[in-house]
């Protein structure tokens, strides 16, 4: 019915007036430039696409073609790397290539486990479950959250897996890929590094180079601290034609079949911008989430890692074990226009009522927020989780502080509302 149609529309009006009030703080989100998102309206969005640039299975792809070798020459560029595949249309879609390509059922890999921080698709009810491979996960310096490289050694040496995998949701610090170089070597493996939630840091020079510290692939979305469209891509050095091949027929035929050309135009216009921006913007992602960490720290909130500036990502972990857990919480945050996520840390056997918070400064980052806005996104978050002050008089405040933060940063049309896209189609 008619009616459904523009009732449905108003909910999505709706849903963009409230993030326009919000401090949306989810780790993995962010909001794309005018550019990019005019993308996802073209008439890309209704074509196909299967195949390789040149090599396509339809007629019709001339302009594609363009648009996908540009984005390839960009990420190549940007990420200094051999191989590039724009086709994944998330980062578990790129995870499952990677699995496809990588390994056979009953292979071995190794991981981190969900307590430690590691992506659901890494666990074995997720996609490396669903391809039947055996995971082993590293031991983990919880007071330091990161990897405990001896026991890494001993575990990769033990088990001599086929991959070794790093990447985490919770990405607090750089994986010690450098450190573990020579055991990679040894035992021959494959190493592949989930670099969804920190690829922009990387573009940005601001966390670590995943592919020339011994991984040979990178797997990632492409709409976390690098601010482009809900998609993926694969990129990869130091590997054989032979092994190429093999990821470029695990993405299609293997796990996509055309592969959302908009979102793949939306990504070459990111990269474009990333150019310009990425640098400047991953600097700031990374300033402000050490400035809001030593924010909550000072006002008596247990962050995870104060001994080690709480974070070298966009990514805090806080443990609010004391104030309810991180579902109660979480839930009191959204109620006062405080967009977070519960998360598992360390200890945790629940990921339904865990004991800590996830918080990410990437989108607050994007639309202009600085070091002094983080002190009075702490003292907002404080005053809803610890002093529980009633989280619809906390709302007003945190209108008041978001009304000068609705436009896109760091992009070409500086000054994009952010929020009411929606009013341009």
């Amino acid at each position: 019915m008619q009616e459904d149609a523009y009732w449905i529309r108003e909910k999505v009006k709706e849903h963009s007036k409230w993030f326009e009030d919000s401090l949306p703080m989810i780790a993995s989100e962010n909001v794309m430039s005018p550019l990019a998102k005019e993308m996802m309206i073209s008439d890309f969005h209704d074509r196909y696409a299967e195949g390789l640039p040149g090599k396509r299975y339809y007629r019709g792809n001339i302009y594609v073609d363009q648009v996908e070798l540009k984005c390839m020459e960009l990420a190549r560029k940007i990420f200094n790397c051999k191989f590039v595949d724009p086709r994944p249309t998330s980062g578990t879609v790129a995870n499952m290539a990677a699995l496809f390509a990588l390994c056979e059922p009953g292979d071995t890999i190794t991981t981190t486990s969900l307590d430690h921080g590691a992506h659901i698709s890494t666990a074995k009810f997720g996609a490396v479950g669903q391809r039947g491979v055996k995971t082993v996960n590293y031991p983990f310096n919880t007071k330091d959250m990161i990897i405990d490289v001896d026991g890494a050694r001993k575990v990769l040496l033990e088990t001599r897996p086929k991959v070794a995998q790093f990447g985490l949701s919770v990405f607090l610090f750089p994986a010690p890929l450098k450190e573990l170089q020579d055991t990679f070597d040894e035992i021959g493996c494959t190493v592949w590094y989930d670099a969804a939630h920190v690829l922009g840091l990387i573009a940005g020079g601001q966390f670590q180079d995943p592919l020339h510290e011994g991984a040979h692939f990178i797997t990632a979305s492409t709409h976390k601290t690098f601010p482009g469209p809900n998609h993926g891509i694969v990129l990869g050095e130091n590997i054989s034609e032979e092994m190429e091949k093999k990821m470029n027929s695990a993405v299609f035929p293997g796990v996509t079949s055309s592969h959302h050309l908009h979102a793949m135009a939306a990504l070459a216009v990111t990269l474009a911008e990333w150019e310009i921006y990425g640098k400047q913007y991953a600097a700031q992602v990374c300033k402000n989430a050490k400035a809001l960490g030593q924010a909550l720290n000072e006002l008596g909130m247990d962050v995870l890692c104060a001994h080690k500036g709480f974070t070298e990502s966009h990514t805090l972990a806080v443990n609010v074990g004391a104030y309810g857990g991180g579902q109660q919480v979480s839930i009191d945050l959204e109620a006062a226009n405080m967009i977070t996520n519960k998360n598992m840390l360390p200890g945790d056997t629940s990921a339904v009522k865990p004991s800590g918070i996830r918080l990410g400064v990437q989108e607050l980052t994007r639309v202009g927020m600085r070091e002094s806005e983080m002190k009075e996104v702490a003292r907002l978050i404080h005053k809803v989780a610890v002093k529980k002050q009633k989280p619809e008089h906390v709302k007003a405040e945190v209108i008041a502080l978001k009304k000068n933060f609705t436009t896109v940063k760091y992009c070409i049309g500086d000054g994009f509302e952010a929020y009411k896209f929606h009013e341009l189609i």
